[in-house]
């Protein structure tokens, strides 16, 4: 091989092209962790509903690494799947990490550009639970996929690139690979939604 080609090769990112999963229920460690941040007295779903999926994803970086998300257990193996599709496709996440490590703060998840599941939180605006607090609904690369109301106000800086919907890699675009992954699964995407966008927002029941 010629030097410069291997130099070449030695320095671009490979990412190998294998998946693994795995659904596993909440550890006593994580329960801890995640009370009463996350999770309290009251919340719609109990601690032994939620699963931990975790996942090999591609990142950014073009290399393969490993997240987790808690979700409704009735959904997981579907979350599994869809994560199956996504890393196949060569759908780009940049970290996935469960909210806790946030200490619950949405806000500080999304500024990490992290992609999170469950979360005993009302939906934003509302008094309602979202289906964040019911484990049924997903925030994928939430800078890349902000949430964007009329006027195309954001409120996180680093987001501000994306609120014209550049077709670039981890972007949810109509057509696109990661759209396409949750719209076969049966799930709804948040940028359909009229009005104001959640473009990073997958759910179950679409809402």
């Amino acid at each position: 091989m010629l030097p410069a080609l291997a130099a070449l090769l030695a320095a671009t990112p490979m990412a190998s092209a294998t998946f693994h999963s795995a659904v596993t229920p909440l550890s006593a460690a994580e329960r801890h962790a995640m009370t009463p941040s996350v999770w309290h007295t009251g919340c719609p779903v109990g601690l032994d509903d939620l699963r931990r999926v975790t996942v090999t994803h591609r990142g950014f970086d073009g290399h393969d690494h490993t997240g987790a998300v808690i979700v409704q257990k009735d959904v997981a193996a579907d979350v599994a799947g869809i994560m199956r599709t996504l890393y196949t496709t060569g759908v780009p996440i940049r970290r996935m990490r469960p909210i806790q490590a946030y200490g619950g703060d949405d806000f500080k998840s999304i500024e990490a550009d992290n992609t999170s599941a469950f979360n005993c939180r009302k939906a934003t605006g509302s008094s309602r639970w979202s289906n964040h607090a019911y484990g049924r609904a997903i925030d994928i690369n939430p800078i890349e996929n902000p949430w964007v109301e009329p006027g195309g106000v954001v409120y996180h800086t680093a987001s501000r690139p994306y609120v014209s919907r550049p077709r670039r890699p981890g972007v949810a675009v109509e057509g696109g690979a990661l759209v396409t992954a949750f719209e076969r699964a049966g799930w709804g995407w948040g940028g359909t939604w009229s009005g104001t966008k959640d473009y990073q927002h997958f759910s179950a029941d679409g809402r």
